[in-house]
């Protein structure tokens, strides 16, 4: 087993793969660095889109990004790839409503990591409280985003609320989240946010992860 899983690294929650990088001055292992330096409390990596990485390559990277969380000591997850999360021995693996069946993942890792699900409806949360083995959960989109291309409809402030209440595990917040709207999401009772782009494409790295932490320090 990891990391222990606590709550309070979804406080500020980064999601990234080679794609994500608008910027070809920099690299993935360049931006996950700065973040983590800044204090992000979790990263998972997500290698998925046009111009994603694969193979030997994508192994490597994820090897390489499983260690530099272990310096930071942080939670390395993996989304949606269980062999992948397996063969880096990271602490966790997420897993949404349109990948493998949540089951089957809690029974290939066997209790050596944490799995996360996402759920955007209140069935979906019912079924997660009811099922053992699920850590935590994610919710959204609650905002429109550009980031997923087959994203789910936009739940809203209101609705991530809801699901929040409903919930016996802890909720962290996905979706179109912007240094600007942030600071609508700490009513919801959200232990955080996830986010790709705020912190992929920031131009200040430090202030954006700053931001997040802040917000959920209050």
């Amino acid at each position: 087993m990891g990391l222990k899983f606590e709550s309070g690294m979804l406080r500020s929650y980064f999601i990234a793969g080679t794609q994500d990088i608008k910027d070809p001055t920099k690299t993935l292992q360049e931006v996950a660095k700065q973040a983590m330096e800044a204090g992000i409390t979790a990263f998972q990596y997500r290698e998925k889109g046009p111009g994603s990485l694969s193979g030997e390559k994508r192994d490597q990277l994820a090897a390489d990004l499983r260690d530099m969380c272990a310096d930071y000591e942080i939670p390395f997850i993996v989304d949606d790839d269980v062999e992948l999360a397996i063969k880096t021995r990271a602490d966790g693996v997420h897993v949404g409503q349109k990948d493998e069946r949540v089951g089957k993942v809690i029974d290939q890792v066997g209790g050596t990591m944490f799995v996360g699900l996402s759920c955007d409806t209140k069935e979906q949360i019912d079924i997660a409280n009811q099922t053992a083995g699920i850590i935590y959960i994610g919710s959204g989109p609650v905002f429109p985003t550009g980031s997923k291309a087959d994203a789910d409809p936009v739940i809203g402030v209101n609705g991530l609320a809801t699901l929040v209440k409903e919930s016996k595990l802890p909720v962290v917040a996905i979706g179109g989240i912007t240094e600007e709207n942030i600071v609508e999401l700490p009513k919801t009772g959200v232990s955080g946010v996830s986010v790709i782009s705020m912190i992929a494409q920031s131009d200040d790295v430090f202030r954006t992860v700053q931001v997040m932490n802040e917000t959920f320090e209050k």
